[in-house]
């Protein structure tokens, strides 16, 4: 057990579990105003989510490997399940009812197709021809990127979508194959405009104009920048951040947590959590550069894209500078399933550290850049 512990990446740990705690400690203060108690339940999904990801850890990464079909089509059933029986929120049916416990299964997705997509193409390499491979993962990662639209989820397909052209291109791409996939991917985001709903359109639209509409589909963004411009440098103190205590804000425990941590800390507060994810992102890169083999590479490099594509779109939305697209920021928004993924994707990074290269070993090259999907 001590062994075990010694391994252990306690940077990466600790920054995540820092970031935990700037989010208890706002939906603390937005809990004080009164409503649902979020602290207690944020608390309790932190408690069970860091186990979880402590129980991952212990784990044997390459095990889990053998899994990643049977995971795969696991998740196509769960997310089928959810179009046929979702419980509907805001517009969207994405999630699925257990009594008292509600279950996002996007989020699980996502984690899933890096467990997925670092086996088949780590073990597909010399078993099919490089278009087979690529076109292949293509169509198994469209699958669930299409399931998710239907929701309709537009900024959790994105994440999926980022996923599969991240660990692509990390695998070793020629230009050409490039060139070909930015065409066919400029294509698919293209035709993608027919498939989202009205008020998915409407988001687009009011990122370009919110003014327009400032009480309807400008509300959100508008009141967000508000919130993020009042703060000043050191904010207004917890507890008193007038645009999320008076209930201007809206979403403000999920979406848009980050311009309340704006708006009650300040600048301050804002570039302490930006920091802390860069250092999560630079510790993952870390992991990836000393895993001990291409399956462990992978996987890093899928959860540093699902990372750096969720923190990039929920913080732009805050600030006005992206569509709002519903998308939770990592460890840091209200939400049970959002914690659990993640910290999953953390327990299988924390395995990938612990089973690195010794010392030892470091001559050795993997030549990853060989990988020729």
């Amino acid at each position: 057990m001590f062994r075990f512990l010694r391994k252990i990446d306690w940077v990466l740990f600790f920054t995540a579990t820092l970031i935990l705690g700037v989010s208890l400690l706002t939906l603390y203060s937005l809990s004080s105003s009164g409503g649902v108690n979020y602290f207690i339940r944020q608390l309790l999904f932190a408690i069970i989510s860091l186990s979880v990801m402590f129980f991952v850890a212990s784990m044997d990464y390459r095990h889990i490997a053998k899994y990643s079909t049977a995971l795969y089509f696991g998740t196509i059933l769960l997310l089928l399940g959810v179009l046929l029986f979702g419980v509907t929120v805001r517009g969207t049916a994405g999630w699925i009812s257990f009594g008292f416990v509600q279950l996002q299964p996007v989020e699980l997705a996502k984690v899933t197709l890096i467990i997925f997509l670092a086996s088949f193409i780590s073990q597909k390499k010399s078993e099919l021809g490089e278009w087979t491979r690529v076109i292949a993962s293509l169509i198994l990662s469209a699958i669930l990127i299409f399931l998710v639209l239907k929701q309709p989820d537009l900024g959790s397909s994105l994440v999926l979508a980022a996923i599969w052209g991240g660990m692509i291109l990390a695998s070793g791409l020629k230009w050409r194959q490039l060139l070909v996939l930015f065409l066919l991917g400029a294509t698919l985001v293209t035709s993608s405009w027919f498939l989202l709903e009205p008020y998915q359109k409407d988001r687009i639209f009011n990122f370009i104009h919110p003014e327009s509409d400032p009480q309807g589909t400008g509300y959100n963004v508008l009141q967000a920048i508000v919130a993020v411009g009042s703060g000043g440098l050191t904010g207004k103190g917890i507890g008193h951040g007038s645009q999320s205590q008076l209930n201007f804000l809206p979403e403000k425990h999920t979406d848009f947590i980050f311009a309340v941590v704006t708006e009650e800390l300040g600048l301050v507060g804002a570039w302490l959590v930006l920091a802390l994810y860069l250092v999560l992102l630079y510790r993952i890169k870390r992991i990836g550069d000393e895993a001990a083999d291409n399956f462990g590479y992978l996987m890093a490099v899928g959860v540093l894209i699902m990372l750096f594509t969720q923190i990039t779109i929920n913080i732009g939305m805050n600030m006005g500078l992206l569509p709002v697209t519903g998308l939770p920021a990592p460890f840091l928004s209200y939400g049970g399933s959002s914690i659990l993924s993640v910290s999953l994707a953390f327990g299988l990074l924390l395995s990938v550290y612990s089973r690195k290269r010794g010392v030892q070993d470091m001559h050795i090259s993997l030549d990853r850049s060989t990988l020729d999907v």
